[in-house]
């Protein structure tokens, strides 16, 4: 008899996958400019069942929905510290629509840009492959964009396309893993004090900048958001880990104008 062989499904869009299972699907693989992506849904059996959904570039995993305190986190520490009014809010990485989603949750958000540089995850929304896509995609205040958030910071246009050197209350931040530990050599420039100003230039009178950290405070990263806006402080913020049966902490920095 002939050796039997595996059938690899087809996405919509013409994407060989991993073999569809009860516990592990690959739900989309594209190759990018950053590296292989994927979006893979599996089920815990330790975890009752939970169905988490993965994303991965390369050999590293970027996130996973077991793990989204510190991304909403993110919405709720960096608009904390807004004035009382109406907020235009821009949201750099998309991921699996946690930060975008727990912003959106404040009524005074009136506008919400979220910028992702990889097509795929915003076609992931749109095409509800993700849990939160239908969320975000049904809301008329948030609008998805496909661009590099670290071009658009460094240019006078900034991140409107549709309304050019436009000015945002709140830019909330979470793509790299840390300011020292980056997805690409070319965004290091952002975290540095011209970067930095740069982003500045971009945000309201009293705008906020907040930033997701999978790394401890870095002193010299607080001290360089010091340098550029009127406060700036690291949040420690801490969530249950149930691989490591124990908690995890990131940090959350929170810098105003």
């Amino acid at each position: 008899m002939g050796q039997k062989t595996k059938t690899l499904a087809v996405n919509p869009l013409g994407c060989l996958l991993y073999p569809m299972s009860k516990d592990f699907a690959e739900l989309d693989f594209r190759p990018t400019a950053l590296g292989d992506l994927s979006l893979r849904r599996r089920r815990m059996r330790g975890l009752d069942d939970l169905e988490v959904f993965e994303v991965k570039l390369g050999d590293a995993f970027l996130m996973s929905s077991l793990f989204h305190v510190v991304e909403v986190a993110l919405a709720d520490l960096g608009l904390a510290a807004l004035d009382p009014g109406s907020w235009d809010v821009v949201v750099g990485g998309l991921g699996l629509g946690y930060t975008a989603v727990a912003a959106l949750k404040h009524p005074t958000v009136r506008e919400l840009i979220v910028v992702d540089f990889l097509a795929p995850v915003i076609e992931w929304h749109q095409r509800g492959l993700v849990p939160l896509g239908p969320t975000l995609t049904g809301d008329s205040r948030c609008r998805l964009v496909q661009g590099d958030f670290f071009a658009l910071a460094a240019s006078p246009e900034g991140f409107d396309p549709v309304s050019p050197a436009r000015r945002f209350h709140a830019v909330l931040l979470d793509i790299d893993h840390s300011p020292d530990n980056l997805l690409h050599p070319r965004h290091g420039s952002f975290y540095s004090l011209a970067g930095l100003r740069a982003l500045a230039a971009h945000l309201q009178p009293g705008g906020v900048f907040a930033l997701w950290s999978d790394d401890p405070p870095d002193d010299y990263f607080l001290h360089a958001l010091q340098a550029v806006f009127a406060t700036a402080e690291a949040h420690i913020v801490s969530f249950p880990n149930p691989i490591l049966d124990g908690e995890s902490t990131s940090v959350v920095y929170v810098a105003r104008l």
